[in-house]
């Protein structure tokens, strides 16, 4: 999986390529936990993701709450895969996907 960050200001976009799963969710964590200094506004671009696992959602609930109390935080661009994925398990309802 590429991740490509890109801060202005307060808001930090984040993009992913590839496959969010139990081998790549650590290293989404670690950019997100070691970025959030100062961010108040996350956006999750997925238009490169084809693939999310329990383990990428796990990560993704993670930085939910962490901006839910700092600001806000979005994922846009997702894929049918993806989006399907999001609805099974609720995380549409959960997550401000555009």
């Amino acid at each position: 999986m590429n991740i490509t960050k890109k801060q202005t200001g307060t808001a930090l976009e984040i993009a992913l390529e590839g496959r969010l799963d139990t081998i790549t969710a650590p290293d989404l964590e670690k950019e997100i936990t070691e970025n959030l200094d100062g961010v108040t506004e996350l956006t999750l671009d997925f238009s490169g993701l084809e693939y999310i696992s329990s383990a990428g959602l796990r990560v993704l609930l993670v930085a939910q709450r962490t901006m839910h109390a700092k600001g806000s935080m979005k994922v846009v661009h997702c894929n049918e895969i993806v989006r399907e994925v999001f609805d099974v398990t609720g995380f549409a309802d959960i997550l401000t996907i555009e």
